[in-house]
């Protein structure tokens, strides 16, 4: 009896994992110079988002898990963003618009100043930024966002709404 109840508890258990990993969806990240290339592309019609993130932050984890892994969230975003993971710690060189971004040590870790020009100075993590199809600035997030405020928040971008109402009007009035 005991066998048969440890062995319907493992059943169970493993049929639920399988149940969340079908609801879980796996993001498409690509690299900075991968979205620029394809934002230079005639044919792009994406806005670019970026997750400035750090190996050792455990709030951009929990985004990553819970918000990213959201089916709506990444359902929503692959349609209409090429999503970048930058590591506002990387030590690689990034090119961008004639200017050569490096890696600064400072203090124990140091950070990259493509993240610190992302960010506008404001180095916290996890801040995502999004950008139009010509690679302008629309605005940095920072915070750890779960999945349905961070979804209104990317079709806010996504969808051109920030071209016809201000943030404060569109939150008001909700989708």
């Amino acid at each position: 009896m005991r066998t048969q109840f440890t062995y319907l508890f493992l059943l169970s258990l493993t049929i639920l994992g399988s149940f969340s990993s079908i609801n879980a969806q796996s993001v498409n990240w690509i690299t900075w110079e991968e979205a620029v290339t394809l934002a230079e592309s005639e044919s792009n019609t994406k806005k670019i988002f970026v997750d400035v993130y750090t190996d050792w932050c455990g709030w951009c984890k929990k985004m990553d898990k819970d918000t990213f892994q959201n089916p709506d969230v990444a359902t929503y975003m692959a349609e209409n963003f090429y999503m970048v993971k930058l590591d506002a710690e990387g030590k690689e060189p990034i090119e961008f618009q004639g200017k050569t971004f490096n890696f600064i040590a400072s203090g124990r870790r140091g950070y990259h100043e493509f993240a610190a020009a992302l960010l506008q100075g404001k180095l916290s993590y996890p801040t995502v930024v999004f950008l139009d199809e010509k690679l302008n600035m629309l605005s940095p997030v920072p915070g750890y966002q779960k999945a349905k405020p961070f979804l209104k928040i990317a079709k806010y971008f996504g969808d051109d709404i920030y071209k016809t109402k201000d943030w404060k009007a569109y939150e008001k009035v909700g989708r």
